[in-house]
């Protein structure tokens, strides 16, 4: 009778080639990318079954808070509307996509501890469904970008694809955020909430509802604020016609740092997760 030969897996305690299994797991996750475009896409449906207009409900509500709030605070930060309300579009977009990743990237591997405790999936692949999902939310959105800008009458030039690369980095810094906060809150249950309150902090220190220019000589310290050069990335050449030099070293300088971050901490601790979960 013919026997079955396992697959045999060997640890060296020694060795334990945390670096390689690491970048093994990242080239995994990638690899199966449609994998977790799927789990998105799934995770959508789940949510807004039974909904008459699904995701577009998020739609209508950025859309009144964008006339809402245009209205009210052009005035009472004397704003030109036709300026103010372009700048408050794109900014309040971009922001709610922050805004909503940020928290679900610190739940993205506790709410996946079932699939991580019984199939061998890539982390990674995790991170990249809670990116992806966001990028479905945020996409409803866009088209208000597009009805604002029609309605002023002024669209952005060529340089408006300078917003691509923002987009880019975006999505670099969603992914890298999800792999750190997915992990130190997995092992640190409490870090969530704090985050949670950050991001609360932040929406008001950063220019989202104001405009840079309302800082005059000051306007230099909001480099030290890294929502704001990733934010600038991406509104800056659509409604001002492009980013200072500063802004893109400040943008990458900080996504160096949190990609460097989450990539020390997942190579040393990706082989806990699953006890942590």
């Amino acid at each position: 009778m013919q026997t079955l030969a396992l697959p045999t897996y060997h640890a060296d305690a020694s060795n334990p080639r945390r670096a390689a299994r690491a970048m093994a797991d990242l080239a995994a996750g990638l690899s199966s990318w449609r994998l977790a475009w799927a789990l998105a896409r799934l995770d959508l449906r789940n949510r807004y079954r039974g909904s008459v207009i699904g995701p577009f409900w998020v739609t209508l509500s950025t859309a009144i808070m964008v006339v809402g709030l245009g209205l009210l605070y052009s005035t009472l930060l004397k704003q030109d509307l036709t300026v103010f309300l372009p700048h408050l579009a794109v900014s309040l977009i971009v922001w709610n996509t922050i805004a909503n990743l940020v928290p679900e990237a610190t739940n993205c591997l506790v709410s996946a501890e079932g699939v991580i405790r019984q199939l061998p999936l890539p982390l990674t692949t995790h991170a990249l469904r809670c990116v992806f999902r966001n990028i479905f939310s945020a996409a409803h959105n866009l088209p208000l970008i597009v009805v604002v800008f029609l309605t002023i009458g002024r669209v952005p030039g060529v340089e408006g694809f300078l917003a691509i690369p923002g987009l880019l980095l975006l999505g670099l810094n969603a992914f890298a955020a999800c792999i750190f906060l997915g992990m130190i809150c997995a092992r640190f249950r409490d870090i969530g909430q704090i985050v949670t309150n950050i991001m609360q902090l932040a929406f008001f220190m950063t220019p989202v509802i104001w405009r840079v220019e309302l800082l005059g000589e000051n306007a230099w310290r909001l480099y030290f604020n890294p929502f704001y050069p990733l934010l600038e990335t991406i509104r800056g050449p659509l409604v001002d016609g492009g980013v200072s030099v500063g802004v893109w070293v400040a943008a990458l300088g900080y996504s160096a740092l949190l990609c460097g971050v989450a990539a020390a901490f997942f190579i040393r601790f990706r082989s806990r997760v699953a006890f942590w979960v």
